[in-house]
Formats: C-alpha cells, structure tokens, sequence
C-alpha cells in the first residue's frame, strides 16, 4: 500500500499482519480522492478518518495538501502503526489520534466544537456501526456546511438513501467495495 500522490506520493505505509485491518485497494483510493477533488479543494481542509486502521484516507489527503487530520482506531496494535505511519510521512505535528471508541471520539470531538470538511468512515464490512456513526457525524454537527462523509462498505449492502439529517448524493462500486457519499441535507 502506498500513497498515491501529493507530498508524499509513492511512500510505502506499514500495515498490521492479518486480517485486522482491509486498506483500501490502491485503485480505489485514487477513484475516491478523483470524486473528493471534483467536487471540492483538499487545500486547508479538516479531515476525520474514523476506524482509521493504517491511515491511508487521511494520510493521502494530507498528503494532497489538507491541513489537518484527526484520526480515530482503537485496536492498540493497530494504533502502533498508524503512528509509524504519521511518523514516516512527517504529518505527525499535523494530525491528532484519538484512541478511543469511534462514537465516544465523535462525541468528543463535538463537545469541542470541531468541524470536519472531509470525514472518512472505514469500519469492517460486518459492524453494525454503517448507520450509527453517519447519524452521529451529522447529528453532532462535525460535518461543515459543504462538508462530505465516505463511508466505504460492502457492495452488497448499500447504506439508506437518508441517514439522519445526512443524504446520499453519490454511489459508487468497485468490486465487492462500495463508496457512498454523504452531504447534509440542503448543502
């Protein structure tokens, strides 16, 4: 796995051994950051990548010039290199981790007022999180106005056309993978 353009383009990032974590596919990530720059500039942008495993979203968006990530995981040996990660690719003084539960991170991340233009959700394909978390992100408000939350899942299972006060607005599949993109109603 590696980091497909930007800053840091072609560096390698670690992974855990097993099945732990499911990186998403390489073509994948480059359709998904083509779709991102089509509809909106990375340059400055907030970025929240929840279930972050090996950071590869947040990394190549910081990588193609977002200003911040936040990044949430937290299965602890995962953590360890998601860490190496953010050290490998010098975006450590530009990101934050939070090893917690991903809804008691959002939670805390409202509380602080926070607001996020991009937000990734990368959860496995079995948690029964695909439409608590989405609910969260738009019901805390951490999305900004013009904000968009992907959440990456099993094809065969495609989220809700409306998922609290967030909408579906774009679909895409790869393979067994599905990209589904979420904007607050009205944006």
């Amino acid at each position: 796995m590696r980091v497909i353009a930007g800053s840091v383009r072609g560096m390698r990032l670690a992974a855990p051994r097993g099945m732990q974590t499911r990186p998403t596919a390489d073509r994948v990530r480059e359709a998904l950051f083509s779709i991102i720059t089509s509809r909106r500039e990375l340059g400055q942008a907030q970025v929240l990548d929840i279930c972050a495993g090996t950071g590869s979203l947040g990394i190549e968006a910081l990588s193609r010039g977002a200003g911040f990530g936040c990044f949430v995981e937290q299965e602890r040996r995962v953590l360890v290199v998601l860490e190496k990660n953010l050290e490998a690719t010098g975006f450590t003084a530009k990101s934050q981790i939070l090893a917690v539960d991903c809804l008691k991170a959002l939670r805390l991340l409202a509380a602080q007022g926070r607001r996020f233009d991009v937000v990734f959700f990368d959860p496995p394909y079995a948690s029964a999180l695909y439409t608590t978390v989405p609910e969260a992100v738009g019901g805390l408000s951490l999305l900004a106005d013009d904000g968009l939350l992907i959440v990456e899942c099993a094809a065969r299972n495609p989220l809700p056309e409306r998922v609290g006060t967030l909408i579906r607005v774009d679909r895409r599949v790869y393979g067994d993978t599905a990209l589904e993109f979420l904007t607050l109603e009205g944006a």
